[in-house]
This record gives C-alpha cells, structure tokens and sequence, in this order.
C-alpha cells in the first residue's frame, strides 16, 4: 500500500498464517549465536515451568512483522525506522500457528524526505487459540502514491488514463 492508503484506524487481518516447526527455532536461535537453552536443550526447558522448549521471541517479532508485508508495506516501503514497543505476553512453542492483526495508528508525511511519509503500525501476532503472544508497535517510512511524489518535488503528474 502508498503511503496515501495507510489512514490511521485502518485494520488488516493479515491472510497468511505460519506454524512454527521446532527447526525454525533451532536454525534462527543458533543463526543468531544465541546459546540460551530454554531454547536448545529439551532436558532443560522440561525443568522450566513452560516444560518444553520456548521458540526464541525474537523469531516470534521477526515472523509477526513478515506476515503483515504482503497486505501493507511489499514495495512501497523504504525503511523500517524503528520500534517503541515489542511485548510478549505469552510464549510460542514449536507446532503454534500464528496470524496477524495490523492497526495504523499514525500517518504523516516527512518533514525531510519529499514523496515519503511516516506510518506506525501496530502488529498483533496470535496463535491458533487467539492468544496474543506478540505486540510490536514500529515506525516505518512509506512511499507516496509516484503522482503524489511527483507534484511534491514540482513535478507534474501523468495524466490519467
């Protein structure tokens, strides 16, 4: 989506769904050099409270962003500036599906970069039991509409068809 279409209150319940396989939390925990074993070692998460085996969060946040870019932000993005608020308020286990739920809740056009604006989603990752297991609210630069752009940096627009 431009820039234009990304209206504060809109929602998008995200059409793609993933189920974690226990591979993906082996190869991203261990990709990422991260030795915890409340995510390697099932002798040890069998100790913990959650008795199994947690999927490392930070896959969790990277799965709950990557399911919204078809719906959102495929090609129209140029950076992702940032997040002010990643929670986790349940874990995700190996064999949990998770959709997604995205909220705009600010748009604004930059100050400083022509043909851009400044779009905050907020993501809600679920599982199959509807369960919130991630909320990541993030800042990204989005592009305008190229006739936006263009009337902006003085250009004029192509006529319509």
């Amino acid at each position: 989506m431009w820039f234009e279409q990304l209206e504060p209150g809109l929602r998008v319940r995200h059409a793609t769904t993933r189920t974690v396989t226990e591979t993906d939390n082996v190869l991203f925990t261990t990709m990422t050099m991260n030795p915890q074993p409340l995510h390697l070692d099932a002798e040890f998460a069998a100790r913990t409270e959650f008795g199994r085996p947690l999927v490392n969060s930070l896959f969790t946040l990277g799965l709950v962003v990557g399911l919204a870019v078809p719906e959102l932000t495929l090609g129209t993005t140029v950076a992702n500036l940032g997040f002010s608020r990643v929670e986790f308020p349940a874990p995700v286990f190996a064999g949990d599906t998770i959709h997604v739920v995205t909220d705009v809740t600010e748009a604004r056009r930059s100050r400083s970069r022509p043909g851009t604006g400044i779009v905050t989603f907020e993501h809600h990752g679920l599982n199959q039991r509807d369960e919130t297991v991630c909320i990541a609210v993030r800042a990204a630069m989005m592009r305008c509409r190229p006739d936006q752009a263009d009337r902006e940096q003085g250009g004029s627009a192509p006529d319509p068809p």
